[in-house]
C-alpha cells in the first residue's frame, strides 16, 4: 500500500486514515513496521494524534484492547502529543460515562467507558515518564481546583461528580 500524509495534516485527513489503518491492520495489508511508521507518522502532529485516537479508541473492534509492540512504539516517538493527549481522552472519557448514564444512555455510558479503558491500557504500556507526570498535574488540579488543568477543566465545565471519577481512574493507573 502506498500511504501519504501531508505535513499539513487536517483532523478529518488524519481521521479517514486512521480508519483506513485499521481496516488495513484488520485485514492484515499491512506489516508491523509498516503499521508503526505510519502511526508514527500520525501522531507526529497535533491533528493526526487527535485524529488516529478519535478513531483508534472508539472503533468497534477488539484492536485497541490489544495493542501491538508496534502501536506501542509507535505511540513512544511523540510523547508530548501523545501523552497530554491520552491524559485528557482518560478525563474526557471518565466524565462522559457520567453524563451519559445522568441521561440515561447505557449504550453511549458503555462506549465511553470502554474509550476510558483502552486510554488506561495504553497509558500503562506506553510506560512514559511525561504521562505520569500529566496525570499527577491532571489529579492536582482536581484536588486543589487550582494548577495546569484547570483551564481544560473550566472549559468543558466538570462537576465534582465527574472530577471524581477522572481522579479515582488516575489512582487505578498511577498506584
Amino acid at each position: 500500500m502506498n500511504w501519504h500524509i501531508p505535513s499539513n495534516l487536517s483532523f478529518e485527513n488524519a481521521l479517514q486514515l486512521t480508519e483506513t489503518l485499521i481496516e488495513a491492520m484488520v485485514n492484515k495489508h499491512l506489516k508491523d513496521y509498516e503499521i508503526e511508521e505510519m502511526i508514527t507518522t500520525l501522531v507526529n502532529s497535533e491533528n493526526g494524534a487527535r485524529g488516529f485516537f478519535v478513531i483508534y479508541l472508539t472503533c468497534d473492534l477488539s484492536l485497541p484492547d490489544h495493542p501491538s509492540e508496534g502501536v506501542i512504539n509507535a505511540l513512544k516517538t511523540s510523547p508530548e502529543i501523545v501523552s497530554e493527549l491520552l491524559v485528557k481522552n482518560l478525563a474526557m472519557s471518565s466524565a462522559m460515562a457520567i453524563t451519559h448514564r445522568r441521561n440515561n444512555d447505557a449504550e453511549k455510558a458503555k462506549s465511553s467507558e470502554q474509550v476510558c479503558q483502552r486510554t488506561s491500557n495504553l497509558i500503562k504500556q506506553i510506560n512514559l515518564e511525561l504521562i505520569t507526570e500529566k496525570l499527577v498535574n491532571l489529579k492536582e488540579t482536581i484536588i486543589n481546583n487550582d494548577g495546569s488543568y484547570q483551564t481544560f477543566l473550566d472549559k468543558w465545565g466538570y462537576d465534582e461528580e465527574q472530577k471524581q471519577i477522572m481522579k479515582q481512574n488516575i489512582e487505578q493507573i498511577t498506584l
